[in-house]
């Protein structure tokens, strides 16, 4: 979770609550990003560094320098030069194909922190989407989800006994990370935390997430409560690929409830006009977290930092690490969306062929300059019928004759069964190989 440092319960003086994020997690600190030239910070941002003495911050961030982690090299790389971060792990995703361009120990379980309500929200956007829930049912605040506004825990700032709506709800979870908002909605979803938990982990097993274990929709500490780098990118694939019915929230900046406006945590939405979500998270077990996506042009890209040592740490990782990928990477079309790609013989059809081509457009994500190449693969002994759309191959695109994704092949035309007569010739033909 995202720790809020607050030791009263809320009152209108807490308008100022964005401010104090921002200047905590360092979101006005001018930082190079590598997304585009002649793109710079904001003219606030510039201010406030301007304002602010070198040899003051000097002793904050050497108390941060002190904590951090050594850099962690990828392990796994598909372009030249990718960078080493200090965190425990972390994971660079193609959204389109789910490939992994980059990751260091991807596949560790590790605390995730308010990670964690990527899937509780993930959770309530299904259930609105397949009508279960609506956007203005009323949800009721208990005693267990109330939070009482210390400074262990992030929160809406629910009334105790009140109510509020399922959207409401949704971006208090999203955008202000509240705990009382994600145990509220799992409580009216499933009875309980320890029932929503349920659904969570039977979801991320559905997800294959298969480093991944839910005690409860939150985040706080517990020793069984564990997700990996490349689960939670697999999650944030699915958010994304859900809709843009919801998605929007997650580059929300700010969300005001019961009199009370907080600030969006993840610093990238304020110095980077290409992301448009997704979650951080923290706890003095987790360290700092940051799930982020980014889309420049026709590419997506999913990253994810897991355990570094301050909220800068983790946006400036990530600035890096969404710069290489764009730098490293472009988007191919290794065959044309309308074009024939093979002609497949067809048995026993009112026709001896049909034409085989892509059911969608098909594009990759590969290094920036590689050449690729394509070759066919048919089933084998097709006989009528065959349906308009039946897959019945697929084309392999390779590089350096390696493998790096593939389409399937679709019928482009119905071919029905030949008639009784017409079967008795082919059958014939066939027996001397005609």
């Amino acid at each position: 979770m995202d720790t809020l440092y607050l030791n009263a319960m809320p009152h209108k003086t807490f308008s100022l609550l964005p401010l104090l994020f921002t200047l905590a997690a360092g979101l006005l600190t001018p930082a190079a990003a590598p997304w585009a030239a002649g793109h710079h910070a904001t003219k606030n941002a510039a201010a406030h560094a301007k304002a602010s003495p070198a040899k003051k911050a000097a002793p904050g961030k050497k108390a941060a320098d002190a904590k951090a982690l050594p850099p962690l090299p990828a392990e796994v790389s598909l372009a030249a030069n990718a960078p080493s971060l200090p965190a425990k792990a972390w994971l660079l995703m193609d959204y389109d194909s789910g490939q992994v361009l980059a990751s260091a120990n991807a596949d560790e379980a590790l605390p995730p922190a308010s990670l964690t309500k990527m899937m509780t929200s993930y959770l309530v956007e299904q259930a609105l989407r397949t009508g279960k829930l609506k956007p203005t049912d009323m949800v009721s605040v208990s005693q267990n989800a109330w939070c009482r506004g210390t400074n262990t825990e992030s929160c809406m700032y629910l009334p105790l006994n009140s109510q509020a709506t399922v959207i409401d709800l949704l971006r208090g979870i999203i955008v202000q990370s509240g705990n009382d908002a994600s145990k509220a909605i799992a409580e009216h979803m499933a009875g309980s935390e320890e029932g929503f938990a349920k659904l969570m982990n039977a979801e991320a097993q559905r997800l294959g997430m298969t480093h991944t274990h839910f005690v409860n929709p939150t985040g706080l500490p517990d020793p069984a409560h564990k997700s990996s780098a490349r689960d939670l990118a697999i999650l944030a694939r699915a958010i994304i690929g859900g809709g843009a019915d919801y998605y929007p929230i997650y580059a929300e900046r700010e969300f005001k409830y019961n009199g009370i406006k907080q600030g969006n945590r993840n610093a990238l939405l304020y110095t980077d006009p290409t992301v448009d979500g997704l979650k951080t998270g923290h706890t003095e077990e987790a360290g700092f977290c940051l799930v982020t996506s980014a889309k420049r042009s026709d590419m997506r890209l999913i990253s994810v930092i897991l355990n570094t040592h301050s909220a800068q740490a983790r946006a400036d990782q990530s600035r890096e690490l969404l710069g290489w990928g764009f730098a490293s990477f472009e988007k191919v079309t290794p065959v044309q969306p309308n074009a024939v790609v093979a002609t497949a013989k067809i048995g026993f059809g009112k026709a001896d062929t049909v034409a085989a081509g892509l059911a969608t457009p098909w594009m990759l994500t590969v290094p920036r300059g590689v050449q690729v190449q394509t070759t066919v693969e048919l089933q084998p002994s097709l006989e009528a019928p065959v349906a308009k759309g039946a897959v019945i191959g697929k084309v392999v695109a390779t590089s350096n004759a390696k493998p790096v994704g593939e389409a399937p092949l679709v019928a482009q035309s119905e071919i029905e069964r030949s008639g009784l007569l017409l079967r008795g010739w082919q059958h014939v033909a066939k027996l001397f190989g005609k």
